[in-house]
């Protein structure tokens, strides 16, 4: 089990503290474990950066990255962040190269994607068509691989030594050699708009959601055929049960959240979870997936068996991206705060 939960508990402990000149806030109640011991915060929240995209966390390091990009092109302001889960704080960050010297536009990243085998972390840089891997250890542009229309989300399979990313602007999933840099795999389907994407390490199949057509895209490994799942009204996340067998997609149109049995190709149940649902992740632990609701400003646990939220938390305003790991969900705003800074938000989860 990772070293991130009895962390991350001790640090639960804490209701105010100062971590790289931010504050800290601790938020929401819990119940006592004992006599004598004051109730664990349910959240904590800290400011991080202007234009927080995405986070990824990375067991190998204990570190959770996080992007930024502020702004329409030309973007002159990007970074990746080296964050600490416990404390929350900034440990590093690293600014995006400069791809044009005369506006000084830099090559924006957005999404993120860990992989620990090789010890880098991925980027997808939408307005540059491209991703890149960097250096978990010194933040070092590692290679930057183009042809990838309006590149959005990126997931590593490290079983298989491949990256994927999805490329919205064309209806590409472009499959990448995690050792190499180099490109393996491309399948294109035509009038798609692939978003967010989830693997199947076990079995290398890759699922995107189709944002354009209201299905996910599924491609099995060896096979460039691929077979299409109707789902909700907007589906532009999607995440896996711990078997593989079952795909759940944040349906940002419909306010809902599909579950999908894969083998039989259908939807099980549709959830309603509330207003904007931009991104879904599963806590393995208990099987329930949580969703961030970006107009709506919570994040719902949905029992995915019992096809109803059952608990529901709210965040800053405009979450955009949720991660789990450890017993915690890591949620990223662009709140737009007074400081002009968004913040990150853990939370505790139950058992």
């Amino acid at each position: 089990m990772s070293v991130l939960v009895p962390r991350l508990r001790r640090a639960a402990a804490v209701t105010v503290a100062c971590a790289a000149g931010a504050t800290l806030f601790a938020t929401g109640t819990a119940q006592a474990h004992g006599k004598g011991h004051a109730p664990a915060p349910r959240t904590t929240v800290a400011p991080l950066a202007t234009g927080l995209y995405q986070s990824a966390y990375s067991e190998r390091n204990h570190v959770l990255w996080a992007t930024t990009a502020v702004g329409r092109p030309p973007v002159t302001q990007s970074a990746l962040l080296k964050v600490d889960p416990v404390t929350l704080a900034v440990r590093a960050t690293y600014e995006a190269p400069v791809t044009d010297t005369a506006t000084g536009a830099r090559q924006a990243v957005y999404g993120v994607a860990v992989d620990d085998e090789h010890n880098t972390v991925w980027t997808t840089n939408t307005r540059d068509n491209s991703v890149s891997a960097y250096s978990q250890r010194t933040g070092k542009l590692l290679a930057t691989v183009g042809d990838v229309a309006h590149s959005r989300e990126i997931v590593v399979d490290e079983a298989h030594d491949t990256v994927w990313a999805s490329g919205n602007g064309a209806g590409t999933l472009v499959g990448i050699d995690t050792k190499t840099f180099k490109e393996k795999k491309r399948v294109t389907v035509e009038g798609a708009g692939p978003a967010g994407l989830a693997v199947n390490e076990r079995t290398g199949a890759l699922y995107a959601t189709d944002l354009s057509n209201d299905r996910i895209i599924e491609v099995d490994r060896g096979s460039s055929r691929p077979r299409f799942i109707p789902v909700g009204q907007g589906p532009i996340s999607v995440s896996l049960s711990k078997d593989g067998r079952t795909a759940y997609t944040a349906n940002q149109t419909g306010g809902d959240v599909s579950v999908v049995d894969l083998r039989k190709g259908v939807v099980t149940k549709s959830v309603p979870t509330g207003e904007g649902p931009l991104s879904v992740a599963t806590d393995t632990r208990t099987g329930n997936v949580l969703v961030a609701n970006r107009t709506a400003a919570t994040v719902s646990v949905v029992n995915p068996r019992q096809g109803k939220v059952v608990d529901s938390v709210a965040v800053n305003a405009n979450p955009n991206h949720v991660e789990i790991k450890g017993g915690y969900a890591f949620v990223v705003d662009k709140s737009g705060a007074a400081d002009g800074k968004d913040t990150l938000t853990r939370i505790r989860l139950g058992r």
